[in-house]
């Protein structure tokens, strides 16, 4: 699991010091890095090194965050699939969890267009930060 803490800022709270959601778009990509850093390890955002593309993203809102305090980003892969997986994502503040989400992203190369398979290495890397789903929980 990665963990990174943000900072919310002034522009991400409303006139009630409440987070607006679209502030986890930013914070859950931010939790992402350490996983793009498997894939480009210099994070060169050129055509020919940059290896991911972003297909789906989903988010449940748990509780209020507020501005003021820090959040911690959990981040970690829940599913490893050929050429794509998906990465968990989870928003703490003060001790208590308050929205997660997933995100799926392709291996892909974007020269070819297409979806490519991915590394045995980079695979390998991904399980050490798989924690599986329970399908019955909600």
């Amino acid at each position: 699991m990665f963990t990174e803490k943000v900072t919310p800022r002034f522009g991400d709270a409303d006139g009630l010091r409440h987070i607006n959601n679209t502030a986890l778009v930013e914070w859950f990509e931010v939790g992402r890095n350490p996983i793009f850093r498997m894939f480009t390890p210099d994070l060169d955002l050129s055509y020919e090194k940059w290896k991911l593309i972003l297909v789906r993203t989903e988010f449940d809102y748990i509780g209020q965050m507020y501005y003021g305090i820090d959040v911690e980003i959990r981040s970690y892969i829940t599913h490893i699939g050929n050429s794509s997986f998906t990465i968990g994502h989870e928003a703490w503040q003060d001790g208590e969890l308050k929205a997660k989400g997933k995100a799926v992203l392709v291996h892909f190369d974007f020269l070819n267009q297409k979806s490519i398979p991915i590394p045995d290495v980079i695979k390998a890397q991904l399980h050490e930060h798989l924690i599986l789903e329970d399908k019955n929980c909600k």
